[in-house]
């Protein structure tokens, strides 16, 4: 497999890692742990709300204690290096910041797979899953480790892992957010999850198709679901059509997650900015 492009900004310029990896999910083994946050390019050297991701960057690092002084312009000129280095049409690529030592930011640039066709077309299989974020404010390299056995066991016809709470109430995927539409309203967890930057985006435009509800399904309620999506900076807006043993309504897309994939595709159209 060919490697994926990674490097590491350092107070005095950009330096080549001293490892190789063919995949994001690679590359974190051999990164150091610290905080971290993962999004897509649009339009080869576009992104949507980056300063948004840098701002829970910082955050996360103020949330794990990590002294952490960012220089964005920078950082905006290493990413568009590594950019036009990689040529990818579209690459998904994460920013670390080490613990121990935050002023070298690692970075890894893969290009950008999307969300297959046939679940587009046929809506993605979620599985409940015994684990828990034990700080969801924060994106620290911890999670990545602690969900990377769940994430390896999952069968291959299920997409993503669902997180609930003691109660049983959903409150997101392992590394997504996650909505149910029940009673003609948009439900999703308003606390204990990732502040996701799309789901920042899908709270102000799902007003326009229908009311939305900050409130945590419970696991009982998915037989009564009509529909369900989960969401994520790299995917988009992904349709979700069984959880567990559970078609979700009559088991196929219905029209208000498409109205929800064409709000968004507009909205991104209009907000995505030069790196």
């Amino acid at each position: 497999m060919v490697p994926i492009l990674t490097a590491i900004l350092t107070p005095t310029g950009l330096q080549s890692t001293p490892y190789e990896a063919t995949s994001l999910a690679e590359a974190v083994t051999h990164e150091p742990g610290g905080v971290y946050t993962v999004t897509r390019t649009f339009q080869h050297d576009h992104a949507l709300l980056f300063d948004a991701h840098l701002d829970r960057l910082e955050q996360s690092a103020q949330l794990a204690g990590i002294a952490f002084d960012l220089d964005r312009d920078r950082l905006r000129a290493a990413l568009r290096d590594l950019i036009q280095q990689a040529d990818f049409p579209d690459a998904r690529f994460r920013i670390t910041v080490p613990a121990a030592q935050s002023d070298h930011i690692y970075l890894a640039l893969e290009p950008l797979h999307p969300v297959p066709a046939e679940i587009m077309q046929n809506g993605a299989h979620l599985k409940i899953v015994p684990l828990a974020r034990t700080n969801p404010a924060a994106k620290t390299t911890i999670w990545m480790d602690q969900r990377a056995a769940t994430v390896n066991s999952l069968p291959s016809n299920v997409y993503e892992g669902l997180l609930v709470d003691e109660t049983g109430h959903i409150l997101e995927g392992m590394s997504s957010n996650f909505y149910g539409v029940l009673n003609g309203k948009l439900y999703t967890a308003r606390d204990h999850v990732l502040e996701g930057i799309v789901r920042r985006a899908m709270l102000e435009i799902a007003p326009e198709v229908l009311p939305v509800e900050l409130r945590a399904l419970h696991r009982d309620d998915l037989p009564r679901l009509t529909e369900a999506i989960m969401t994520s900076s790299s995917r988009g807006v992904v349709p979700v059509t069984r959880i567990d043993d559970q078609p979700i309504g009559d088991g196929a897309i219905g029209s208000v997650t498409r109205a929800l994939q064409q709000a968004y595709e507009r909205w991104w159209m209009a907000h995505i900015a030069p790196i």
